[in-house]
């Protein structure tokens, strides 16, 4: 045989190989996609809130703010809430942001001192207001069981229910309590009007004679059946995040903007669960326990999380700054960033992705020093440039105004020059690009 023929067969051989390892390639990934397609549908949150896991408890010796100071403070979104419940139906509105053919429902009695007896719940869509649509009104139950006793201290899940829900919609939650509650588990800044009305009317279409409240009673979680291909976004942190500027009823904050822009995608696929708490800290409990002491529970055990926004910091540092407060409540730049790497660490250890969110500016705030201010840069440049995060998004460099960097641009400050306005929160979510979590 000839040289060129020996070439020719080589050049023959080499293709026909080139061709059986693309064929081989394409139909792994095919039979990967059909095994995907196949796959049974999982729970993945929709919609959550964060608790309290302890009372609200100024450090001790600190003082109030001067009385300048407390009369510019725009009022807080945060009203009363009642200490008990007996014989009374709460129903709460909650807006689901990923859609799925069956919903369930999580209640959590972490707060209360004795077992909450759950007389009757039930969950249905929303016409407006406390108004229900009423043919798609179904009983929630727990282990086959409409009356529920839930320990102090534990969260139950119920059981599915067969009501689709749409990506996007709002739902009620009604719980009635017929024996006094003691202490309420409770999200205080819930940003949407609940209803508490005398007796079980959990499945009244409408509660005329209902007081209104705009806190989660019990109620902390809610899921979807749906694809293999949905996850969850965890939102994580503190006021900002949990939204306690914006407009109350309207879906604001900038987790909801963020969830809207990504289900106006070509696939939608993810949901965003705010788990912000006002007045949270990293290190040292306050309002509620820790971000570090609550991270599991409000993160980890989330059904279908994936990624994680963090968003943490501020209140450690401004608290140091309170007259009275004593050193051991004070947080240096090093202790902030350690505590930022756990969350880090433990994430990827759950196999997380997690977003380092930079903090945002807060001259004009009483609490304000140039100490606080060199703490906020230093862990600011460390998000930025340390390499612990998988993404980070300069919200900082977003919301800072140009002509006076140490302070929140005036078209997106609230008035009391820490929290963001609705045109804030819109800016901060826009800042986070999408592409993130479909790589």
């Amino acid at each position: 045989m000839s040289a060129e023929h020996r070439q020719l067969g080589l050049t023959r051989a080499f293709s026909l190989a080139v061709l059986s390892l693309l064929a081989g390639l394409v139909a792994t990934a095919w039979n990967a996609g059909a095994r995907a397609s196949s796959m049974p549908d999982h729970w993945v949150g929709t919609w959550a809130t964060a608790q309290q896991l302890s009372p609200n408890v100024a450090p001790a010796g600190a003082k109030p703010p001067p009385q300048a100071a407390s009369t510019r403070l725009p009022p807080s979104p945060i009203p009363p809430t009642p200490e008990a419940l007996k014989n009374q139906t709460v129903r709460m509105v909650v807006r689901a942001s990923l859609g799925g053919r069956e919903v369930r429902v999580q209640l959590s009695n972490a707060q209360g001192m004795r077992p909450l007896l759950i007389g009757a719940a039930h969950i249905a869509r929303c016409r407006g207001g406390s108004s229900i649509v009423g043919e798609t009104d179904h009983a929630i139950t727990f282990g086959g069981r409409a009356v529920v006793t839930i320990p102090p201290g534990a969260i139950l899940v119920s059981d599915p229910v067969s009501l689709p829900v749409a990506q996007d919609e709002d739902l009620t939650v009604s719980l009635f309590v017929p024996d006094d509650s003691g202490p309420v588990t409770l999200h205080p800044l819930g940003l949407r009007t609940t209803y508490i009305a005398e007796g079980d009317v959990t499945a009244r279409e409408t509660l005329d004679a209902a007081t209104n409240n705009r806190s989660y009673f019990w109620l902390s979680g809610m899921d979807v059946l749906t694809d293999q291909q949905a996850a969850a976004i965890v939102a994580f942190g503190d006021s900002i995040t949990d939204g306690f500027s914006t407009t109350p009823d309207a879906n604001r904050a900038w987790p909801s903007v963020l969830a809207t822009k990504l289900l106006a995608g070509k696939s939608p696929r993810w949901s965003v669960l705010n788990m912000g708490i006002s007045g949270n800290r990293v290190l040292r409990d306050g309002a509620g326990t820790s971000a570090l002491a609550r991270f599991d529970r409000d993160v980890l055990s989330r059904p279908g999380a994936k990624w994680i926004i963090l968003l943490e910091g501020i209140n450690d540092i401004s608290i140091a700054s309170i007259p009275g407060v004593p050193p051991s409540e004070h947080a240096s730049a090093e202790e902030l960033i350690s505590g930022l790497r756990l969350f880090v660490d433990k994430a990827h250890l759950h196999g997380l992705r997690i977003v380092g969110a930079t903090i945002l500016p807060w001259e004009g705030v009483w609490t304000y020093s140039q100490k606080g201010e060199e703490i906020r840069q230093a862990v600011n440049r460390w998000i930025r440039t340390g390499g612990a995060f998988d993404h980070v998004v300069d919200f900082d460099a977003v919301m800072r105004d140009p002509a006076h960097p140490t302070r929140l641009r005036p078209e997106f400050d609230s008035g009391d020059h820490v929290h963001p306005n609705d045109a804030g929160n819109r800016a901060m979510a826009d800042a986070i690009d999408l592409a993130y979590f479909s790589r």
